[in-house]
Parts: structure tokens; C-alpha cells; sequence
């Protein structure tokens, strides 16, 4: 009999400590459901995730500064080298790893680092982002929208914001940015610049031809030139996602008596052909607003696909050149 009960006795508590441990695992279950995340991204796909993502890689500049803007970390960056250089208004605070080209990303580097999640946008080839998808979940954004940029802007924002579990932080950054244009707007109105008619552009040399590339009001700087009070001088159609278009120097003449503005790189000689190659072109030198110094370098670093951080930066740079 004693070796009966001892017998029951022992099956009595493996029947309770098998219940304990159906039931803990049911819980974590619970856990990990209350806490995921799932979005739709731009290209309509259905992204799950357990939680907010931690170890995040970025593909691209715009979506690289998002990140920094909400104060996470990318643990992999497509050409920081490059980052570093035309976004400085959203500085890197870490060390991320160089994971390649923008356009072609090492699938063997971003494995290696394990990531929650991968933002790309939808300028990254579809077969790239198939690959990516095998390693690790990818958010896809909208790389630009001509029709509203800074619309665009701020959705890319708040998407990687809600995958992030930052979206207090992606309000902040907004209302930072919508701040900012209204002190531009004030500051030029004040200046008596409200309605002045701007040309923005960049430019590089190639086989000794330069070439100039205009941001229409289909651009982000554009729009943002619009919100601050000035006025695009571009009659030029731009592309339907970045709202950019194409000329050479003879172009130019169509402007006339227009603010000029222009941003570059040091570090890439070629990017600044403006104050370059065209110093001694005739057909420059005899431009409307090359004669009358209304010709602005803008600061490096500010990249101009970039997000909040990026247009803030714009904003200042343009005020301070055109009431200095």
C-alpha cells in the first residue's frame, strides 16, 4: 500500500508540474502577442514583428537620418563614409557597420548582424528586397512622392517610427520642423523676401561637360521653399518621385533676375562645377543673378532627400544666405 500511494504521489506531481509548464510557455505566447507589431509598408506588404525593432539596418540616407531623428542606432548603414558626409545634420552617434552601396546592399554583411528589421525604400530593387526578406523582416518606404514631399516625408517618419515603438518621438520631430519653417517664413517676409523667386540646383562634371540638375516644386527642397514663402523659378517638369529635371549651362538663361542656390561637397570636387568649371564660362557669367552675387553656396551636410532634421538645417541655410 505504501508503495501505492508513493506511486500516485509521484504521478500527482508530475501531473503538476507538467501543468506548470504548459501554462508558462501559454503566457510568454501571450506576451510576445500583446507586444507584436504589425504594419502594411509602401509596397502593400504585411510586416510582423515581436516587438518594437532594436537592431535595426538602414539602405538608404533618408531612412538612415529617420532613424537617428528617433534615436535609434542602426547597427548597419549602406556607405556610411557617404552618410557622413552629406548628412551631417543628422549625425551618426555609433559605429555602424558599412553594409555596401545603397543600391546594392551585401546580403552576407546584414545576415551577419542579425537584425530586427530592415528599412529600405521602394527606389531598392524588387530582387534585392526578396533576398533581404529572407534574412530578416523589411519595412519598405516610399523613397519620394513629387505630388507632396514633405507629406511623404513625415509618413516615412511615422512608419518607422510605429516599427520602432518611437512615435513620441517622430511628433516631436515634426512639430520641430513645422516650427522651424515658420520662423523661415517670418524671417523672410520680414526681410521683405516673401514671394522672391529661387532656383535651386546641384550639379557635377562628367568628361568635361556640366551638368545641372533642377529641383522643381516637385521637390522636397522645393516644397519646402514654397512652405517658407519663396517662390520656384523652375519651369521645368521633374521626374514623378523626386520632381527633378535636367539641363546644361545654356539653361540657365532662362531664369533671369532669380536667387540661385546651390549645395555640394567638399570632399567631391566634381559636385561644385559653379563656383569650379564655370568660373570663367561666358554664358555664366552673364546670367541675370551671377552678375548681381545673388549666387548662394549653401553649407554642406545637408542632405537633400533627407527627413525633419535635414529640411530644418535647408531652412536655416536659405534664410541666413538670402537675408545676410
Amino acid at each position: 500500500m505504501r508503495r501505492s500511494l508513493t506511486a500516485l504521489a509521484a504521478v500527482s506531481a508530475a501531473v503538476v508540474l507538467a501543468g506548470c509548464g504548459t501554462t508558462e510557455p501559454a503566457a510568454t505566447s501571450a506576451e510576445k502577442s500583446a507586444k507584436s507589431i504589425t504594419l502594411t509598408d509602401a509596397s502593400g506588404a504585411k510586416v510582423t514583428l515581436d516587438g518594437p525593432a532594436e537592431k535595426v539596418v538602414g539602405t538608404e540616407w533618408n531612412v538612415v537620418e529617420s532613424l537617428v531623428t528617433l534615436g535609434v542606432d542602426p547597427v548597419g548603414v549602406a556607405d556610411v563614409k557617404g552618410y557622413r558626409t552629406w548628412d551631417t545634420a543628422a549625425p551618426l552617434k555609433n559605429t555602424p557597420k558599412d553594409i555596401g552601396t545603397r543600391g546594392e546592399p551585401s546580403m552576407d554583411t546584414i545576415a551577419a548582424l542579425s537584425p530586427d528589421l530592415i528599412v529600405a525604400t521602394t527606389d531598392l530593387s524588387a530582387a534585392a528586397v526578396k533576398q533581404l526578406r529572407k534574412i530578416a523582416p523589411v519595412l519598405e518606404v516610399r523613397s519620394a512622392k513629387s505630388a507632396d514631399q514633405i507629406g511623404q516625408m513625415e509618413e516615412n517618419l511615422d512608419l518607422i517610427a510605429e516599427a520602432t515603438g518611437t512615435t513620441a518621438k517622430a511628433d516631436a520631430a515634426k512639430k520641430a520642423f513645422d516650427t522651424k519653417v515658420a520662423e523661415g517664413k517670418k524671417a523672410l517676409a520680414d526681410a521683405g523676401l516673401a514671394g522672391r523667386r529661387i532656383a535651386f540646383a546641384d550639379g557635377w562634371v562628367a568628361s568635361n561637360q556640366v551638368s545641372v540638375r533642377p529641383y522643381t516644386g516637385g521637390s522636397l527642397l522645393g516644397a519646402v521653399n514654397e512652405a517658407i514663402g519663396l517662390k520656384n523659378a523652375w519651369t521645368l517638369k521633374g521626374d514623378a518621385a523626386y520632381g527633378l529635371a535636367a539641363t546644361d549651362v545654356e539653361g540657365l538663361t532662362s531664369l533671369g533676375d532669380v536667387e540661385f542656390a546651390y549645395m555640394g561637397s567638399k570632399a567631391e570636387k566634381a559636385s561644385d562645377p559653379f563656383s569650379n568649371d564655370l568660373a570663367k564660362n561666358a554664358v555664366w557669367k552673364s546670367l541675370p543673378f551671377v552678375k548681381k552675387g545673388n549666387v548662394h553656396r549653401l553649407p554642406d551636410g545637408i542632405w537633400m532627400f533627407g527627413g525633419p532634421q535635414s529640411m530644418q538645417a535647408y531652412v536655416d541655410a536659405v534664410v541666413n544666405a538670402l537675408t545676410k
